[in-house]
């Protein structure tokens, strides 16, 4: 009887799990940001490949993950990205939602970064 008491429970958890909609992201292998330098004013929109870091002014930037909601849903984009400044170290290490960009920002006094979306290119 614990048995089937345990199953039942186990698959009402997967059950509910499932029914409230299990979402879909496709990979994308690119990652497209806009920085701002502040004290300039000016903003610069970068593709950045998955995996590989890439410089820009006193930051590096790592990408590690770029992905799209399921084309059947509303449009988003997620990136988990990691950005270094030059003598300073680590500065940001996390996710970020292209629709919801206040909710896990890159603060930092000389750069704003955001995203703009994740694509698939060329990984060059």
């Amino acid at each position: 009887m614990k048995k089937y008491i345990v199953k039942l429970l186990i698959g009402g958890v997967f059950a509910l799990v499932f029914a409230n909609g299990a979402h879909a992201y496709i990979e994308r292998n690119m990652a497209t940001v806009r920085i701002m330098n502040k004290a300039a004013g000016k903003t610069q929109t970068l593709t950045i490949p998955v995996g590989r870091a890439v410089e820009f002014e006193k930051l590096s930037m790592t990408v590690r993950s770029c992905k799209q909601t399921d084309p059947f849903q509303a449009e988003n984009y997620f990136m988990f990205i990691e950005v270094a400044k030059s003598g300073d170290g680590d500065i940001f290490s996390g996710w970020m939602n292209k629709n919801e960009p206040g909710d896990n920002p890159l603060q930092d006094a000389d750069y704003d970064l955001w995203l703009v979306g994740c694509v698939t290119g060329e990984n060059k």
